[in-house]
């Protein structure tokens, strides 16, 4: 993927006028609107479809069948999705900050790749075949691979190409061990074949109460960074006029977009291009300010993440699409319009 620099950030980031202002904050509390009513959703639909007042009796008032369906089952899925989908569009829009590319995704530095070669790994070498152990094996994994490209990029003297180079380097080299292992060992294909596609069926609160810390951590990080990555933005000779650190605000980047999606990724599995899409959309209706964008992208990729899910169990009752199947088949085409655009508008 060609790492490209975006648009010079505009005035606006330093400081927008009052009435865009008032706008923009009217439309994150709309964003938190929807994103409530598609949380409502989430735990009405499934197999057995429930009216709301029926969702209702079972949060509040029953502890039998609607009890047993909504607490059960949805709630705690519905949950991880509002979790993950935060975390996914809060380290998609960092990584596209650091890498200054528009284009970028947690996929991009590695990072998914590197969960899932450790799951990979502990299912073939250590037996592993509980959520709860994918769930450090797998952070793990993301945590490595980040470290490691933080590295390979130069550490002390990163720059964003030298970022994106190790990172696709490194994915094209975790992929291949991945798919060697899954290979030879015909057991952890089978395994691993509900995992690698990315699902929230599998949720539990006890894998919520693992992954909350870390992406609780991750968020309140990602969100500091607003300020330091919109000077970055400018360049790096003004963002140092500015008083940014650059190493400190990308090693810093790079440790939240890691924490991030190593949660999210050991919890759900990989699931793609929800890094990608929601940041990028946000950017065309709140510029370039990263105070903006990441809030909304907290907000809205819950929102894909979720309506993803919901359809997926529409389209195949009585069974279902998993989540990554879903916002892969809507992400590709997504994707390529996206790369036409800016193909069309630099000509």
């Amino acid at each position: 993927m060609l790492v490209e620099s975006p648009p010079e950030p505009r005035a606006e980031v330093a400081s927008a006028p009052p009435t865009r202002r008032a706008i923009r904050a009217v439309g994150l509390l709309l964003a938190v609107l929807v994103m409530v009513l598609v949380a409502v959703a989430s735990i009405a639909v499934g197999a057995k479809e429930l009216s709301l007042g029926e969702v209702w009796h079972g949060l509040f008032q029953d502890s039998g069948t609607y009890g047993d369906v909504v607490v059960g089952e949805r709630l705690s899925r519905t949950l991880l999705g509002l979790l993950a989908g935060a975390a996914l569009g809060l380290s998609g829009a960092v990584l596209q900050a650091l890498t200054r590319n528009p284009l970028a995704d947690p996929g991009l530095l590695g990072i998914n790749a590197g969960a899932s070669a450790a799951v990979v790994t502990a299912i073939t070498f250590f037996g592993v075949t509980s959520l709860s152990g994918y769930v450090w094996f797998a952070f793990f994994g993301a945590a490595a691979v980040g470290a490691l490209v933080w590295f390979l990029g130069g550490s002390g003297g990163a720059t964003p190409v030298r970022l994106a180079l190790a990172g696709t380097a490194i994915s094209a080299a975790l992929y291949g061990y991945l798919q060697a292992l899954m290979i030879l060992d015909d057991a952890a294909l089978e395994r691993m074949r509900f995992w690698t596609v990315g699902s929230l069926s599998a949720a539990t609160d006890h894998t919520i109460t693992q992954v909350l810390p870390f992406l609780v951590t991750g968020s309140l990080l990602a969100l500091l960074l607003a300020r330091p990555l919109n000077a970055m933005a400018m360049g790096d000779d003004t963002a140092k006029a500015l008083g940014a650190h650059l190493n400190r605000t990308r090693a810093l980047s790079m440790l939240a977009a890691t924490v991030l999606c190593g949660a999210a990724t050991a919890a759900c599995g990989p699931i793609v291009f929800v890094g990608l899409m929601v940041p990028h959309v946000v950017r065309s209706f709140t510029g370039p300010d990263l105070r903006w964008i990441l809030p909304y992208a907290a907000v809205l990729s819950p929102v894909l993440l979720l309506g993803a899910d919901v359809l997926g169990r529409i389209v195949a009752r009585p069974a279902e699409l998993q989540v990554g199947i879903v916002t892969a088949i809507l992400g590709g085409p997504v994707f390529i319009f996206l790369v036409r655009r800016r193909r069309t508008a630099q000509l």
